[in-house]
């Protein structure tokens, strides 16, 4: 299989060691954290799962199935992988007394998705809605333990970088080429789903080319004139000559962060050195920014660096396992890519 992340750089070198990150499901445990408590009354009922081979939008056509009701009334904050054992909640727009659920019902045909409870809420569950992803991974079929356990100690330090996991671009990179391909021609869809994600596409391919190129040039953790940082409130600063000097102690001690451009179709608002930096990658990718321009996405920021929060690791004789929670939108891909080189597990999913 290509990694399509092959040219980005590694903050800490290139890994040594090889492993397995999904050799069996239970390898790969996420556990949802929505960062909020539901009413407890409303018109949609909260679905809190348990599965394990199967996507997210596989368990809500089924519950959309089993409910009566078409697969857009169900909701979920964020796609959970489908080899792992996931835990995740979903919504269901059932107003009417009559209209109703029977978890039951889903396990006899599923016994690989568990209903480990049910509310009500006011809201239906849309995606990003989740402050975090607490993950438990076993990494198997390790060559090198020692380059492993030196590197979390360097990542639990310095972070990784906060880069779009290969799952972003498709198996072969196929949305990627989707995403230039709708640029080129000018297509136009009524399908959300594919323009979303080929939108998401193109943003985060040209962002994962800025963060990269930070690194070669040795700026990853260096503040640049024209810089836009984000505090801790999630409030954004221009760096500028004024400044500069008293905000990268700021930046060492991580009350502030960088970011880096989710292109739009208006200017990037970074100035001189860093507008030099972006700009290069947003020029160079033509189709893509003419797909964004065609659907008048508005620019956005995102920091250019992932810390994981409570990281721990522990060795089970021959294996590593760690665990770690991330915010939402990051990817735990991340974090693996900069341990270890990911030996692929070929398997066979039944259609």
């Amino acid at each position: 299989m290509t990694d399509i992340l092959a040219p980005f750089a590694y903050l800490c070198g290139k890994p040594i060691a090889t492993a397995k990150i999904k050799a069996q499901a239970k390898d790969f445990q996420v556990i949802e954290d929505l960062g909020f408590d539901f009413s407890g009354e409303g018109e949609h009922l909260m679905v809190r799962i348990r599965k394990e081979g199967e996507n997210t939008a596989f368990v809500a056509n089924e519950i959309a199935r089993l409910c009566g009701v078409p697969s857009k009334n169900v909701g979920w904050a964020g796609l959970k992988d489908r080899h792992a054992v996931t835990e995740q909640w979903l919504s269901v727009h059932l107003p009417k007394p009559e209209m109703r659920f029977d978890p039951q019902e889903l396990e006899d045909l599923h016994p690989s998705i568990k209903v480990l409870e049910t509310s009500r809420h006011n809201k239906k569950l849309r995606p990003g809605d989740l402050a975090s992803n607490q993950f438990v991974i076993r990494l198997t079929d390790i060559s090198d333990q020692a380059d492993i356990l030196a590197r979390l100690e360097k990542i639990q330090h310095l972070g990784v970088p906060n880069y779009y996991g290969a799952q972003r671009f498709g198996r072969e990179g196929n949305n990627l080429h989707e995403a230039r391909r709708w640029g080129r021609d000018n297509v136009r869809t009524r399908n959300q789903n594919k323009r979303s994600m080929y939108l998401s596409t193109a943003r985060s391919w040209i962002f994962n080319h800025i963060v990269s190129s930070r690194i070669e040039q040795g700026v990853f953790e260096t503040l640049l004139e024209g810089d836009i940082v984000r505090n801790s409130l999630g409030e954004t600063l221009m760096v500028d000559a004024d400044n500069i000097t008293q905000l990268q102690p700021q930046l060492a001690q991580a009350q502030i962060q960088i970011t880096a451009a989710l292109a739009g179709d208006n200017a990037l608002p970074t100035q001189g050195q860093a507008l030099q930096l972006e700009q290069v990658f947003v020029d160079a990718e033509e189709d893509l920014m003419k797909l964004i321009r065609g659907n008048r996405m508005r620019h956005d920021r995102r920091v250019i660096g992932l810390t994981a929060h409570n990281m721990q690791w522990h060795q089970e004789q021959d294996d590593i396992v760690l665990s770690f929670s991330l915010p939402a939108g990051c990817f735990a891909t991340s974090i693996l890519r900069e341990l270890i080189n990911e030996v692929e597990v070929q398997r066979v999913y039944a259609d």
